[in-house]
């Protein structure tokens, strides 16, 4: 029986706020009759947006006022320091109080990462939260992290983030041993800077992990490991690298299909195939990256996300809860802090 649970939405954030996270909201509901939802915003722009959308509020869908909303080009510190009523700082405080199990925000990724470890903190054992999400493979999808929270990372870092997104993907994949690789230049033990030499020989002593070595680029992709662990400059560069391709495919072969009218025909007899194919790449089904390391579930959305996207969102921040993701990093990190001491 699926358990009960309550996820807190930053609503005004994101490119759209409630334009798309309202409607997101109701449809997750409607398949989720043990789900509540907190829509955290201004009310009246929350209230005014449900009734334009034919929206019932009360039941499952509640309203959490919050006056400020963070915007897109605030700083992180100013953030915290000078927006304390914001709908993402108190979309986050419902965690920590224990009114909400997860949060979930389209907004400002600086802001939300330094708000969410300023109010909930880190599992002890990890120094920084990283950011994690699913890239589709060959074979299904792999977990990449870190992507983008952590631009300097240590060879501690990196363990540590191979440590949460195996456990990530255990509980998401529900797989009992997912193989965990290191990106790097090749997979020769010579290559590759020191911090990333240095948390391979650590990884491969120490790490309560299914580590295989060192992965390149083109292994995210093609099924040979289940998580791939980089610090958030390589990580954030490879995921923007491959949004880019897909978009250069997407735009070639939308320009090939229109050229003359035998291609119009040959695309008129192929859309099955490119339907499929899209549905298979399609970004938005993969929309909802997850912050691993705190005291609590916090999923970033795309900021530009619509109401498909947005409401896969917060079905990952669901699966999270339901997966006691937190809890079983705290499990896998305390044999490792006690061998530290």
């Amino acid at each position: 029986m699926p358990i009960k649970a309550t996820i807190a939405l930053d609503a005004m954030g994101g490119d759209f706020g409630a334009e798309v996270v309202i409607p997101a909201a109701a449809q997750v509901i409607s398949k989720h009759r043990n789900l509540s939802i907190i829509l955290v915003g201004d009310e009246a722009v929350l209230r005014a947006c449900a009734k334009e959308k034919n929206i019932t509020l009360g039941g499952q869908l509640e309203i959490q006022h919050a006056s400020e909303v963070v915007e897109m080009h605030d700083e992180p510190a100013m953030a915290i320091r000078k927006k304390k009523d914001s709908s993402m700082r108190v979309a986050i405080n419902l965690v920590h109080e224990g009114k909400a199990q997860a949060t979930v925000s389209a907004g400002n990724t600086g802001a939300l990462m330094g708000t969410a470890k300023f109010v909930l903190k880190t599992v002890p054992g990890i120094d920084r939260p990283a950011i994690c999400t699913t890239i589709p493979s060959m074979t299904g999808h792999t977990h990449m992290l870190d992507l983008g929270a952590n631009v300097d990372v240590n060879s501690d870092h990196l363990f540590q983030f191979a440590v949460m997104g195996s456990v990530l993907a255990e509980a998401i994949d529900n797989t009992d041993s997912p193989r965990v690789g290191l990106l790097n230049i090749g997979h020769e033990e010579t290559k590759g800077n020191a911090q990333v030499k240095d948390a391979h020989a650590h990884l491969a002593a120490n790490a309560p992990v299914n580590y295989i070595g060192f992965v390149e680029g083109d292994d995210i992709y093609n099924g040979s490991v289940d998580v791939v662990v980089c610090d958030g400059f390589v990580g954030n560069i490879s995921l923007k690298t491959s949004e880019g391709v897909a978009k250069m495919i997407s735009h070639y072969m939308k320009e090939e299909f229109t050229k003359s009218l035998y291609n119009k025909l040959a695309a008129i007899i192929a859309m099955p195939v490119l339907k499929a194919f899209r549905k298979r790449i399609d970004p938005r089904a993969y929309n909802g990256a997850s912050m691993l390391g705190l005291n609590g579930i916090v999923i970033k959305s795309h900021g530009g996300a619509d109401v498909f996207s947005y409401a896969n969102a917060i079905e990952i921040a669901l699966l999270e809860i339901e997966k006691s993701v937190p809890e079983h990093i705290r499990t896998r990190m305390e044999p490792l802090l006690e061998k530290a001491i």
